[in-house]
């Protein structure tokens, strides 16, 4: 049995796909995987990526010792700072995504090139939670780490990949997050690295998904079961991953992401340029661009709320379902704002933070957790709005898809059909493993792909209730200022 082992190295788990090389998946694992939170900083161990990824390796090869895995590729969390020294050992844990620490960085970089020009480079804003910004605030206020670092890596994946082959690469969707790369060449941009004074040495290869970055090594091939010499690919961003997954192949066509951290994508000819924080990024077709609006908060407020209401220290996800079952519309007049863990997006402010608005007496556990729930439907209507096309199609991707009632409330705030794909936490790896396909020469182009998973996938459809639609478009506008209002306050504590 040929098979191709793709992977996500996602914030909260490591996630392990074998998929034989007619797209079905054999097997899937996954581990969970811890995040260092201090006051200002969100940063993990790239050795916990590497570990989590040497057992899932094992695990998946002993269970399958006929399996002949001809090609390894993975998926990971885009727009961080991984530094490596030459050993390819980490010189600090990385700094996240999530991590706004950089904000004068960015704001020294408009200063000297302005933001007409850094769009027309990057086809991107910037600010402090991008990877450039990250590296200049690294070399400012840690120069023994900028000084000990062989490359600076962008994704997570990147540094397994790294381990693996003993190459520092990037492809080119996760990269186009870092705020350093010419989105029309596909290449490192000499002037954003001058600005910022990057060395350009000290940034990885880059790569399209499907091109061939390296084979397991030696010592590589001991710690994981692969044979010396498997071949490995660059793979994708996960942005990348779940756009391909979800099928969207044209403009109108809408992915809504659900995974710890979420998005809202779609796809276009050029990059959008809006005053919101929307991102444009290299798609994996050739001449296409994924437009991105990212949230910090989506999943992880799910499980947040399923903790709350939980009996014990774990998640009470059952609760919670029944509780939702039980909800209304509007939450009884009680708005969310589920900023947990600051936001990007409708708001750029790593240092919000949630809140409740409208508790009375009546108040029940039902509201509180349908509310934290339309907050990131509103979130994500105001993502949708930002793009400017109206939508044609939306499908929902990621943990979240699993939530039934989570579903209708984003039919109904959106007020536009959604499907949710089954099995949907595997489709980014059989995404990620078309491109070691085509790598291989078994798939001709990535839209064989997409032909193939409409072709298989049974998909669940939630149409929009007109009157909770109605309702939602009543009370969006109250929503809309609520982060206004409090934003004084949050000032304030900071």
């Amino acid at each position: 049995m040929r098979c191709i082992a793709a992977f996500d190295i996602g914030t909260t788990a490591v996630k392990a796909v074998l998929v034989d090389h007619r797209g079905r998946v054999i097997t899937s694992l996954s581990q969970d995987i811890p995040t260092l939170f201090t006051e200002d900083h969100k940063e993990q161990d790239p050795l916990v990526w590497w570990c989590a990824f040497c057992d899932l390796s094992r695990q998946m090869l002993a269970a399958y010792p006929g399996a002949a895995v001809t090609g390894i590729v993975m998926s990971g969390q885009m727009q961080d700072v991984i530094p490596v020294n030459a050993a390819f050992e980490p010189v600090c844990p990385a700094i996240l995504y999530s991590d706004g620490r950089a904000r004068e960085e960015a704001q020294a970089l408009l200063d000297q090139l302005g933001e007409k020009k850094i769009f027309a480079i990057t086809g991107n804003h910037c600010d402090g939670s991008l990877s450039l910004p990250k590296i200049m605030w690294l070399k400012k206020h840690e120069p023994a780490v900028y000084r000990q670092t062989a490359a600076f890596l962008i994704s997570s994946k990147d540094y397994v990949i790294a381990r693996l082959t003993g190459v520092f690469a990037g492809d080119h969707t996760a990269c186009s997050t870092a705020c350093a790369m010419d989105i029309g060449s596909k290449a490192w941009s000499t002037e954003m690295l001058a600005a910022a004074g990057v060395d350009r040495e000290k940034m990885p290869r880059l790569f399209a998904p499907h091109e061939k970055v390296g084979a397991v090594l030696a010592q590589a091939s001991r710690e994981t079961g692969y044979l010396q010499g498997t071949p490995v690919y660059a793979g994708v961003g996960d942005a990348g991953a779940t756009t391909l997954a979800s099928g969207i192949i044209r403009e109108g066509q809408y992915n809504i992401n659900l995974g710890t951290s979420g998005w809202v994508a779609t796809i276009s000819e050029t990059p959008i340029r809006t005053a919101g924080g929307l991102f444009n990024l290299a798609a994996m077709s050739r001449g296409k661009v994924i437009n991105v609006v990212p949230f910090l908060n989506a999943g992880n407020v799910h499980r947040w709320v399923c903790r709350l209401f939980s009996d014990s220290e774990e998640p009470d996800y059952e609760k919670v379902r029944q509780l939702l079952a039980n909800s209304v519309p509007g939450s009884h007049g009680v708005f969310a704002l589920p900023y947990l863990l600051g936001e990007r997006f409708p708001v750029l402010d790593p240092n919000v933070q949630g809140a409740f608005l409208g508790l009375t007496p009546e108040t029940t556990q039902a509201d509180l957790c349908r509310a934290m729930l339309e907050g990131v439907a509103f979130s994500i209507r105001q993502g949708m709005e930002t793009i400017g096309e109206t939508p044609a199609q939306i499908s929902i991707i990621g943990g979240g898809g699993r939530v039934s009632a989570w579903c209708q409330i984003l039919a109904d705030v959106i007020g536009r059909p959604v499907a949710v794909y089954s099995h949907s936490d595997t489709l980014p790896a059989r995404a990620i493993a078309a491109a070691a396909l085509i790598g291989e020469g078994v798939l001709p182009d990535y839209m064989h792909f997409v032909a193939a998973l409409q072709r298989d996938q049974d998909t669940r459809v939630f149409a929009p209730n007109p009157t909770d639609h109605g309702f939602y478009n009543g009370i969006c506008p109250r929503y809309k200022i609520l982060y206004e209002a409090l934003r004084p306050w949050y000032a304030a504590e900071n």
